[in-house]
């Protein structure tokens, strides 16, 4: 069963991956903060208790509520505060580090929890909110990139689809508390479940204490022999070992390669080489189409939908709908790395366009005589929607965007593509009541507006055909030879990789030229061994092109214990690219 979902370890592979594993699933809880604060917001919104403290309106009954401008401005904020933390997450990952920002970001975001769970002013709780938001964005940008940098490529993308299934898994959580809450007969109904979201935060906090920063960021820093023992606990090797000092030296001659095309800028990811411009765009697509699948609108609305099946209390609505979605992001976590990205996002997109599009004819065509089997339809066609989205286009837009961006631009690559999902995020919550609402001064699309949502899943179809390649079963360095080498997306799902980027520093080839024909197949450097040792004093430089562009401590070197450049076999059937 593993090996037909993709999970099975390649029998050339050193070393054991289960450490890297089990970092990569405990780095994913980061996906909890952002799916139980959603979750339990959109509870407490409902909850009596919550609604006289902060209520400023009158319902029919007389008795207090939420006016319509605020409930929508307590939902929204948090996405204000996401988009900024998204864009402050490249800078500080670059220079503090994955790791310590992850704990920066976590602890930005409990401080905004004990805001909002001692607030009594709407002020007080809008801040809390805001500033929760801020460590959300960044922890969305950085837990895919921690997650990326440090898996092992044969089980990388299911990691990274790890963190979507713990959104889904803290969604669900927030509606059983909110069930369990509502009932208390004071402001604790409200208060705890804002309250437990600092539980998962604080055993992350935990764990980040103890992981080892990712070794392409110590690369990244010039920290070589930092990178080597961080290399050494995820693959669980020794660190002389050949396959260890291979992956390792690949890691840095890649980055050093990077450099000479260019400087590490926010303008390089729009104009450098190679084809940064188009992975940013197929990064920030991938990321702003998520969000026009209209999947936020499907959360929201189908609880209405879910209405004419006989449940009535908002809780349970919300409780159904949320084991659809985690259910249904197990499918996606099992088949990403047999079916690959592209061809789930494909298959996601086409089942996404064809249920709302049934939704949207048959809401539109049905009369008062097929009014119950339209809601029937309803109810079947937006679970399967949920579906489609959990199973394919929730994972599968991170797992995307974690793996297209070189390491010199990472971070600020995803920081910006992140960015746009955000402001998509809250550009769609805050304007859907105004497209689907009936009163003055809205458009009155009603259930028409799943035209709309359909259309987008259409366009993201070609989308996906056309600029997202198929980037699963290679490493990350393997990723840049791709865009190298294959001008067509469509053209990548066969690309074999044929040579490394260690070949490209020793015999000196041109930035943008193709591997002589000799080189038609990878080899492994043969100044690996066992005898090779990271930062001794007798060793060789790998020189750099001219035209390289790196600060001090950028070289790597390798050294025969016995001084000679004796060259040992290659080791032609172990594969050293994680």
């Amino acid at each position: 069963m593993a090996i037909a979902m993709g999970w099975h370890k390649p029998d050339n592979v050193a070393g054991s991956s289960a450490p890297a594993i089990m970092v990569g699933l405990f780095v994913a809880s980061g996906g909890l903060l952002f799916g139980y604060d959603t979750g339990a917001i959109n509870g407490i919104l409902a909850m009596d208790e919550f609604k006289q403290r902060f209520g400023t309106c009158n319902n029919k009954t007389e008795n207090d509520d939420i006016c319509a401008k605020d409930s929508a401005l307590i939902v929204a904020i948090l996405s204000v505060g996401t988009a900024v933390g998204a864009l402050l997450a490249a800078p500080a990952g670059d220079s503090l580090g994955r790791r310590r920002t992850l704990l920066l970001s976590v602890f930005i975001f409990c401080v905004g929890a004990a805001l909002q769970v001692s607030a009594d002013e709407l002020s007080a709780l809008l801040a809390g909110r805001c500033l929760a938001g801020v460590g959300v964005g960044a922890v969305s940008v950085l837990v895919p990139l921690y997650q990326s940098e440090m898996a092992p490529k044969w089980i990388r993308g299911t990691l990274v689809c790890a963190y979507q299934l713990s959104i889904t898994i803290g969604l669900l959580a927030a509606s059983i508390i909110n069930i369990i809450t509502s009932r208390i007969p004071s402001a604790a109904s409200y208060r705890v479940p804002l309250g437990l979201q600092m539980l998962p935060a604080a055993i992350l906090t935990g764990g980040l204490l103890l992981l080892p920063e990712t070794p392409r960021f110590l690369v990244k820093q010039g920290k070589k022999e930092a990178a080597g023992l961080s290399l050494s606990r995820l693959r669980r090797l020794d660190i002389t070992h050949p396959a260890l000092i291979d992956e390792l030296q690949e890691i840095v001659a890649n980055h050093q390669y990077e450099l000479t095309l260019g400087p590490d800028t926010y303008k390089e990811i729009f104009v450098g080489s190679p084809h940064l411009g188009r992975r940013t765009f197929t990064g920030c697509g991938i990321q702003m189409l998520q969000q026009l699948t209209g999947i936020n609108f499907i959360m929201y609305y189908s609880t209405t939908f879910f209405g004419g099946s006989g449940v009535d209390s908002p809780y349970t609505k919300s409780l159904i709908i949320q084991i659809i979605n985690v259910v249904s992001t197990f499918v996606g976590v099992f088949v990403i790395e047999s079916w690959g990205r592209r061809k789930l996002l494909i298959v996601g997109a086409l089942g996404m366009a064809c249920c709302q599009l049934v939704m949207a004819s048959f809401a539109a065509a049905a009369g008062e005589g097929l009014k119950q089997a339209s809601t029937t339809i309803l109810i079947v066609f937006c679970s399967l929607n949920i579906f489609f989205f959990a199973a394919s286009w929730g994972p599968v837009a991170w797992v995307v965007t974690s793996e297209i961006y070189p390491l010199k631009v990472r971070a600020k690559s995803m920081s910006i593509s992140t960015f746009s999902n955000w402001v998509l995020n809250f550009g769609i919550g805050y304007s859907t009541p105004f497209m689907v609402g009936s009163g003055p001064g809205t458009a009155g699309f009603g259930t028409k507006i799943f035209f709309i949502w359909g259309a987008f899943c259409i366009l993201a179809v070609f989308f996906v055909w056309a600029m997202v390649y198929e980037t699963s079963k290679i490493s990350l360095e393997q990723i840049d030879e791709m865009y190298e080498r294959v001008d067509h997306a469509w053209n990548s799902r066969n690309f074999e990789p044929s040579w490394s980027f260690q070949q490209i520093l020793d015999e000196g080839w041109s930035p943008s030229a193709q591997p002589p024909p000799d080189h038609e197949l990878q080899t492994t450097s043969t100044q690996s061994s066992a005898d090779t040792t990271l930062g001794d004093s007798n060793s060789v430089i790998i020189q750099m092109p001219p035209n390289a562009h790196h600060g001090d401590g950028n070289e790597i070197t390798t050294a025969s214990s016995n001084g000679n450049k004796d060259s040992v076999p290659t080791m032609a059937h172990v594969d050293f690219s994680y």
